[in-house]
């Protein structure tokens, strides 16, 4: 590589997060947030390729909550992480370097392959955007291009090139629309995510007493809980994912999902802030105000 190449990359300033006072600092802490996650993994999934890799690599199969645990930790770090963000977003690229093989449909696949890649991150901002329409409040033009920008910011953060997302929220639509024709479907682990009888084990960790009443409890508890988190995850899936997917979705299971959301839409910014934003955002946060950013305030 020539010197005046490596030079130019190595003055190449890093990506940062998004600061305090944008739209997902305000809300991709909250507790909300929590419900839209398994939607995004469920979009994610969806492509052929991110489905193999997760069937073959991943441990959500037997540890489930690990998994989770450890996923909801790095999104909080994308954005409340400062300098620690992009060490995150290293961490991540060695992580699924050498995961590659053959998807669903018989093709081969890299992870880190940038159409891959970015499709992973890219879900993100559809869920998003559809998931506060009910749980919060619809997004105005302008909130919903700084949202896209903030999450391409994320996504240089995670080491998503610059032409690897659309460059606007109107360049991305039309991207999300084909890939969702060409590429996204049913596959396996798809359905294992979404369904109401294969075995979850419970959680491993916890209070010894909370842990034994858990398993003793769990043959009763884990039928319902699955009934909830896929009426959830399917709920708060754009429309047109769903579609993609050939889920079923009634009137009256939209009903009801909108009075769930009604409800939290009304309860949690009632809450103090200990309750309301993540420990991660809630340290974020106060940082924020002790700098003098009037954004932070609870």
């Amino acid at each position: 590589m020539p010197s005046s190449s490596r030079s130019s990359r190595a003055s190449r300033p890093e990506p940062v997060p998004p600061p305090p006072g944008g739209v997902l600092w305000s809300v991709a802490g909250d507790i909300r947030s929590l419900l839209l996650l398994p939607a995004a993994l469920i979009l994610q999934v969806a492509h052929p390729a991110v489905g193999a890799g997760v069937n073959e690599y991943s441990v959500f199969r037997t540890d489930p909550w690990g998994r989770g645990a450890r996923s909801l930790a790095s999104v909080q770090l994308w954005v409340y992480g400062g300098d620690e963000a992009v060490a995150e977003g290293r961490r991540l690229r060695r992580l699924h370097r050498e995961i590659r093989g053959t998807d669903t449909l018989g093709r081969p696949y890299r992870a880190l392959a940038p159409d891959t890649y970015a499709w992973v991150h890219a879900t993100g901002f559809p869920v998003y955007r559809h998931g506060l329409r009910l749980l919060a409040r619809p997004l105005t033009p302008a909130q919903e291009r700084q949202l896209y920008a903030e999450w391409r910011q994320v996504g240089r953060v995670l080491g998503l090139r610059e032409r690897d997302l659309p460059r606007t929220v109107e360049e991305f639509w039309p991207t999300f629309h084909r890939v969702l024709a060409a590429e996204i479907g049913p596959n396996q682990v798809v359905h294992d995510l979404l369904s109401v009888d294969l075995p979850v084990p419970p959680p491993g960790r916890g209070p010894r007493l909370l842990r034994l009443a858990l398993r003793a409890l769990w043959p009763l508890l884990l039928p319902p809980l699955l009934r909830l988190r896929r009426f959830l995850t399917v709920g708060y899936l754009p429309p047109e994912a769903r579609a993609a997917l050939g889920l079923e979705w009634s009137e009256r299971q939209e009903r009801r999902l909108r009075r769930l959301s009604t409800v939290l839409r009304l309860l949690v910014p009632a809450l103090p802030e200990r309750l309301r934003y993540l420990p991660r955002a809630r340290s974020a946060r106060a940082a924020a105000r002790r700098a003098g950013d009037t954004h932070a305030r609870p």
